[in-house]
């Protein structure tokens, strides 16, 4: 018979994508005031990989990623998520569109999960409108891509500042 054993922490982050480097950084100290010390965070690059956002946000996109010193409980990743699409709201554009998308997540020694509220078939529901995806995992000294990774999440300097994520998280939490 199985064991029921609770989840081990894991490492915060949220990535956010903005035409506007100063909103990005102003929401990079809101979060802090929610989530607590960031310990890492990633340049700001130019977000190329898709037009998807376009639309919604207008082009020359910046993408930064921010990780959080405190390690939280993965259950909580739903209500993180929450918290984030309801800060993105108070930045619309005069469109309705949003300013800012922030892109919470989690990873572990093994793996990064993504969280969407949208549906698809690699990714399960979480609750409260959530679902997650395991979007790159840990194998052989790097990180590995799986056939629906994202284009931005396949690149070398994503690999670069997760391993340093992972190294943090390594640290941090010992298994």
């Amino acid at each position: 018979m199985g064991k029921i054993i609770e989840p081990h922490p894991v490492k915060l982050f949220i990535g956010m994508l903005s035409q506007d480097i100063s909103l990005i950084e102003q929401l990079t100290d809101s979060l802090q005031n929610i989530f607590g010390p960031i310990d890492l965070a990633s340049p700001v690059w130019p977000w190329e990989h898709t037009t998807y956002y376009e639309k919604e946000m207008g082009e020359r996109l910046t993408r930064k990623f921010i990780f959080f010193e405190k390690l939280i409980n993965p259950v909580d990743i739903s209500d993180i998520k929450l918290k984030t699409i309801e800060l993105e709201k108070q930045y619309l554009n005069e469109n309705g569109g949003r300013k800012i998308n922030l892109d919470p997540g989690y990873l572990d020694a093994a793996k990064i999960v993504l969280v969407s509220t949208k549906d698809f078939s690699h990714r399960i529901y979480l609750g409260n409108g959530i679902y997650g995806e395991v979007t790159l995992y840990y194998s052989g000294k790097n990180y590995q891509i799986l056939p629906y990774t994202f284009p931005d999440f396949r690149t070398e300097e994503y690999f670069e500042v997760f391993k340093k994520a992972r190294e943090l998280y390594k640290t941090s939490h010992r298994t």
